[in-house]
């Protein structure tokens, strides 16, 4: 053990690891410009599958099984007369996939479809 904390010590000392970072300064008003640059408040968009009925602005919305390749599509004012406006829309599309399903072994972890959510 004591050799291996030698060699370790020495391997130290030949990569000027033990070496003070140097200072590296920069004005402040650099470190103040990234949370006052307004893209820092932006949220990123949410994912298609995560958003509501209501907030999604196509018409027509389609959902792709990627194991059977089978595409259901619905209208958009039909998904929000049925399921209503605060549906979201990876319940709603797995729904109208598995209403329609064909691949059914009789295992739970391997039926029905897998969607896909592209837009």
């Amino acid at each position: 053990m004591e050799k291996l904390a030698r060699e370790a010590a020495r391997r130290r000392d030949i990569d000027g690891l033990d070496d003070p970072a140097p200072n590296d300064s920069m004005p402040d008003e650099l470190w103040d410009a990234v949370p006052a640059d307004p893209r820092a408040t932006e949220q990123a968009p949410r994912p298609i599958q995560q958003c509501r009925l209501s907030e999604l602005p196509d018409h027509v919305l389609r959902v792709e099984c990627v194991r059977c390749f089978r595409v259901v599509e619905i209208q958009k004012a039909d998904a929000l007369r049925f399921y209503g406006p605060n549906a979201v829309w990876k319940d709603v599309g797995q729904r109208l996939l598995d209403q329609t399903c064909t691949n059914r072994t009789g295992r739970h972890e391997e039926d029905g479809c897998w969607p896909s959510w592209r837009r």
